[in-house]
């Protein structure tokens, strides 16, 4: 750690003092939830609270992001801390005196939080102008629920944004149930998964029900395929570097007495190495025109890639456990012992540049974390304190790593 003890003591200090502002804010963006890469109202929301820091502020030209720089007093290299602005087609039913004004769109996934965060990071930095020696860019990404929001701003240059490459980058993550609230949790390499997703067609020839030898039936191929592809993931690949598949969708057929000419099968791929990241599709490939030919039949399969592995650095994350224990106590940490299944494409900015990505527990007084609705869930609630938690340690952070030089 290169950040005296008293530097964390006054962060600490300021990052609750500040709660109610941010707070506010976290809760007016609440109410105007937005979808995809266009959201308006959050970024200038966003704008107006960055307005007095006396940022280098960029708003995006083809989509809703916002970049700041924050110019330190000396030179020194630049790291990049960031937070995801959008929302979730999801009805509220939480509850709450600020949920959603918006019908059918709701921040089930906290990203409010963490909107409001990086602007609590923001103002506990700029506060430190004088004490920083290099710059610190500020991500405030759309999209991240989809199409995606983190490559773009990479195409545009968000990693350069402040002259030169950022050394590190850092992110965090809420999390309505799991972890009770102010809890920082980590672990070095993968931490969250790749997801892709399948849409496997098998093609048959349609008949009467009551005479299947007539017809080429796609329903009992399409059944064999999704057992198949159980196999597969347990026979094919290390159990200790899983394939995790998970049909969503089957769709055939109009009525019971009709074999219709086609199946429709629809999943989603998650794997935690980027080794069997890229050895899945071929495999799933194989597996479904295999039964399919066995039967003769035959399938297209069309396979999406999705956001890749979120590998944290180990210094980084050992950054991160050293600077959350130096703030809050030693039972503010928590090692992961395995990646989460989720996805986020945080991960491209990983790809790039070392750094770390965190969860933060934000699961509101009174609740069992262990019984609390979880991310994406209409009744997902998010407790405030958290913003107390997770301002204090990305700014550690981005103060410990510029001090470090």
């Amino acid at each position: 750690m290169h950040l005296d003890p008293a530097v964390l003591t006054q962060l600490r200090t300021e990052a609750q003092a500040q709660l109610p502002e941010i707070a506010d804010l976290r809760h007016a963006l609440h109410r105007v939830p937005e979808l995809g890469l266009d959201l308006p109202r959050t970024q200038a929301l966003v704008l107006d609270a960055l307005a007095p820091l006396g940022l280098e502020v960029t708003p995006g030209e083809s989509m809703s992001s916002v970049t700041a720089v924050l110019r330190g007093d000396r030179p020194g290299p630049a790291v990049l801390l960031r937070g995801d602005m959008d929302a979730l087609p999801v009805t509220e039913e939480t509850a709450e005196p600020f949920a959603s004004e918006h019908p059918g769109v709701m921040h089930a996934c906290g990203h409010d939080l963490h909107t409001a965060g990086l602007v609590g990071a923001a103002r506990l930095l700029a506060s430190r102008r004088e004490q920083i020696a290099g710059s610190v860019v500020f991500m405030f990404q759309p999209g991240e629920e989809g199409p995606g929001g983190a490559q773009p701003m990479i195409d545009a240059g968000v990693l350069d944004a402040a002259g030169e490459r950022v050394v590190a980058a850092y992110g965090l993550h809420v999390l309505s149930s799991v972890l009770p609230s102010g809890l920082v949790m980590g672990r070095s390499g993968p931490m969250l998964a790749a997801a892709d997703s399948v849409r496997v067609t098998v093609h048959g020839r349609g008949g009467h029900g009551s005479a299947p030898h007539l017809a080429l039936d796609p329903v009992p191929v399409a059944a064999e395929i999704v057992l198949a592809l159980q196999a597969m993931v347990t026979r094919q690949f290390d159990v200790f570097d899983p394939v995790v598949v998970t049909v969503g969708r089957i769709s055939a057929g109009t009525v019971n007495n009709v074999i219709g000419d086609s199946a429709l099968i629809e999943a989603t791929i998650r794997t935690f190495s980027e080794d069997t990241h890229g050895r899945v599709p071929e495999r799933l490939r194989r597996v479904c025109e295999g039964v399919a030919s066995a039967h003769g039949l035959s399938v297209t399969v069309d396979y999406q890639r999705g956001y890749p592995v979120t590998v944290n650095r180990e210094e980084e994350n050992d950054r991160a456990r050293e600077l959350t224990v130096s703030l809050f106590g030693e039972d503010a940490w928590h090692d992961a012992p395995q990646p989460i299944a989720g996805a986020e494409d945080f991960s491209y900015v990983l790809q790039q540049v070392p750094g770390a990505y965190l969860g933060l527990g934000a699961v509101p007084a009174g609740t069992d974390p262990a019984t609390a609705a979880y991310n994406h869930s209409p009744r997902a609630r998010f407790d405030d304190e958290a913003l107390a938690v997770g301002p204090a340690v990305l700014a550690a952070l981005a103060l410990d790593r510029l001090a470090q030089g």
